[in-house]
């Protein structure tokens, strides 16, 4: 039997849904007759889920196209070349007979987008709560962007969704991962998933979607060469796992691996996928490092929370003290690498009381006690978009401040992050103080408890509790292949 993560000896915490502001259709390629293949990405989750739609919003974003212009030649020219595979593959179907298993896969998911929809109308009075008996926990609040579909969507994912694990591969670089240090979720993703048995089907026929037990994390630790430093092995070995499940089943070529999916929270996430051009294009990747300026597509792509586990027993990260104790009104502690620390450490570092910036904490400090006895507890992205100090800052109760660029956060299609944290600019950093002097006593403590509620969706448990964040990752991708069709 294979050796797994041992996650019973962790006591954890966990997440949440998805979806992005796009309307209408975004994309029907080369349909070209009712036996002809179609991969449709529709906008069904983000449209459904949101309160309002701003008119800048709608507007796709040429970043996330999903197939967008390249100024790089060698990069073009693969989307060119992918293209083509669509259409060829497009004509190639044309007159065959349908495939009869998906176009039942098809029609329930057709069944499950009509129930959405209907409760579209009836939450105009429920937005901010479920009317929907659930024993476990019943959404409400500001959290949510419209907690009453998002209580429908969850509901209709655990009697429905079905996920088939290619077992193909051995460990360590597949069904395997790091289970501690901010590339946990990896890990902890490919043992839940393995182990629980709610959403697994293994009956591939039976699959809503497909997933990739690839680590990226693990390739890179026990296949890259720090010398000579070629990124070229992920490639290599992506593309030679693809090619094995692509040509030992049916259901890769069928769809042209978008209803299939791969997880990764390490930063070279995104790029591990580029090699396999169908993956990076059309499959949904399921990433830490959800940064639009490197085409994280919204549309097919998930953002998750990057958590950094450090230990099995995290009991100790979670509360913290109630806001007339805490003291001090903000808090950063990290290197200042990347392109938006700098800044802050210009401006803050060793320059306030109240503005606590720290490069190293000192020895008589506390990161954790700081953490929870601050207001506001700064987010900047580091060397990648993601910080797992966004998720440590829920755990302690702190009042998230986001300090980002080009960065989908995670499960923002379901929640509403401006009801729980700041979000400021890098240009507003060096008004920083007063910022969040500015907002009022009453609008902090109410956002202070919006984190206590939110913390609920980000929480880890070991095996996996409703709605924490494995279950939020699974409905993640729920949404997104709500998203797609596949028809012939």
């Amino acid at each position: 039997m294979r050796e797994i993560c041992d996650t019973n000896k962790y006591s954890f915490l966990a997440f949440s849904v998805l979806g992005f502001l796009f309307l209408g259709l975004i994309a029907l390629l080369f349909s070209g007759g009712n036996s002809s293949f179609i991969l449709s990405f529709s906008s069904f989750p983000s449209s459904t889920f949101s309160n309002s739609t701003s008119s800048s919003m709608s507007r796709p974003n040429p970043k996330t196209a999903l197939y967008p212009s390249f100024t790089n030649k060698k990069k073009q020219i693969a989307v060119d070349k992918l293209i083509k595979e669509l259409e060829s593959e497009s004509m190639s179907r044309r007159g065959k007979e349908k495939d009869k298993k998906l176009e039942k896969i098809e029609a329930g998911l057709a069944s499950a987008r009509a129930l959405i929809k209907q409760t579209t109308v009836s939450s105009l009075n429920h937005s901010r709560s479920s009317p929907l008996k659930d024993p476990d926990y019943v959404p409400h609040g500001d959290i949510y962007k419209n907690a009453y579909l998002f209580h429908r969507s969850y509901l209709l994912m655990e009697s429905q969704f079905k996920i088939y694990v290619y077992e193909e591969g051995e460990p360590p670089l597949f069904h395997y991962g790091p289970c501690t240090n901010i590339y946990a979720m990896e890990g902890l993703f490919l043992n839940f998933m393995e182990v629980d048995t709610r959403f697994r089907t293994y009956d591939p026929d039976q699959a809503h979607v497909f997933f990739l037990p690839f680590s990226v994390v693990m390739i890179l630790k026990h296949l890259f060469h720090p010398v000579i430093r070629d990124k070229a092995v992920l490639g290599r070995t992506i593309g030679d796992y693809v090619h094995t499940i692509s040509s030992k089943y049916p259901y890769w070529n069928r769809s042209l691996g978008a209803d299939h999916f791969m997880l990764s929270c390490h930063d070279w996430g995104p790029r591990s996928t580029w090699y396999v051009h169908q993956l990076y294009f059309t499959s949904i990747r399921v990433l830490c490092n959800a940064n639009t300026s490197e085409f994280f597509n919204p549309r097919k792509d998930a953002s998750i929370p990057e958590i950094n586990i450090r230990s099995g027993d995290i009991s100790k990260l979670t509360g913290g003290y109630p806001p007339s104790n805490r003291t001090v009104l903000a808090f950063f502690a990290g290197h200042a690498h990347g392109r938006l620390r700098p800044t802050l450490f210009q401006h803050w570092k060793g320059k306030d009381e109240d503005i606590r910036v720290y490069e190293e904490v000192p020895p008589n400090i506390s990161y954790q006690e700081m953490m929870k006895k601050s207001k506001y507890c700064l987010c900047p992205s580091g060397f990648e978009v993601a910080s797992p100090r966004i998720v440590e800052a829920i755990y302690a109760e702190c009042v998230p401040v986001l300090i980002s660029q080009d960065y989908v956060l995670p499960f923002s299609d379901v929640l509403n992050w401006e009801a729980f944290s700041i979000q400021i600019s890098v240009s507003d950093v060096p008004n920083l103080k007063k910022i969040l002097l500015n907002i009022s006593e009453e609008e902090y403590i109410e956002k202070h408890e919006r984190v206590k509620q939110v913390q609920h969706h980000f929480l880890v448990n070991d095996p996996p509790k409703r709605y924490d964040v494995f279950n939020m990752i699974i409905h993640s991708v729920w949404l997104r292949r709500l998203n797609l069709q596949i028809l012939y």
